[in-house]
C-alpha cells in the first residue's frame, strides 16, 4: 500500500474500468489531465494497492484544508480498493482531517461506514476545514 506512487495509472484505471449499471465515465481525457495537473501541484492524491508489484486497486481525490474529496476508486482484485481506503483513513486521521467527502451515497460506501449529512452540516464543516493548512506534496513521502 502506497500513496502517490502512480497517480496517472490510478486515474486511468478509474476511467477505463467497466462499472455495473453504468455506460461510460465522467472521467474524460480532459478531466484526467486536470487531475494530473492538480497532482503535480500537490493537491490531488492517490492511495494504491499492489499485489506482487502489480497495481490492483486504489482511489484518488483532492485534498483541501481538512477535507479529502474522494473522486473515484477501482479494484481489479477483491477488496483492493478497500485496503487503499483504510490506509487513507488512517493517514488523514493522523493529520486531523475533518471529513472524507465521498460525494455519492452508495451501498458500497455505506457498508464502509460512510454517512449522509445535511447540506447545512457539510457547509459548516467545509467552512471550518478550509482554514486548515492543505497537506500538499507527495503523500508517500510524508
Amino acid at each position: 500500500m502506497v500513496f502517490d506512487h502512480d497517480f496517472r495509472a490510478v486515474i486511468r484505471r478509474c476511467a477505463r474500468l467497466p462499472r455495473k449499471d453504468q455506460n461510460g465515465t465522467w472521467i474524460t481525457p480532459e478531466m484526467e489531465e486536470a487531475y494530473i495537473k492538480l497532482h503535480r501541484e500537490g493537491f490531488a492524491h492517490s492511495a494504491e494497492t499492489y499485489l506482487q508489484k502489480q497495481l490492483v486497486g486504489g482511489l484518488y481525490g483532492v485534498s483541501l484544508g481538512g477535507i479529502f474529496f474522494g473522486e473515484s476508486m477501482f479494484r481489479e482484485e477483491r477488496d483492493a480498493s478497500k485496503v487503499a481506503l483504510v490506509h487513507l483513513v488512517q493517514k488523514i486521521a493522523a493529520w486531523d482531517f475533518d471529513l472524507i467527502d465521498v460525494q455519492q451515497s452508495t451501498g458500497h460506501m455505506r457498508s464502509l461506514g460512510a454517512q449522509e449529512i445535511s447540506r447545512k452540516e457539510f457547509l459548516g464543516i467545509l467552512s471550518k476545514s478550509l482554514h486548515k493548512i492543505t497537506k500538499r506534496g507527495n503523500w508517500g513521502r510524508m
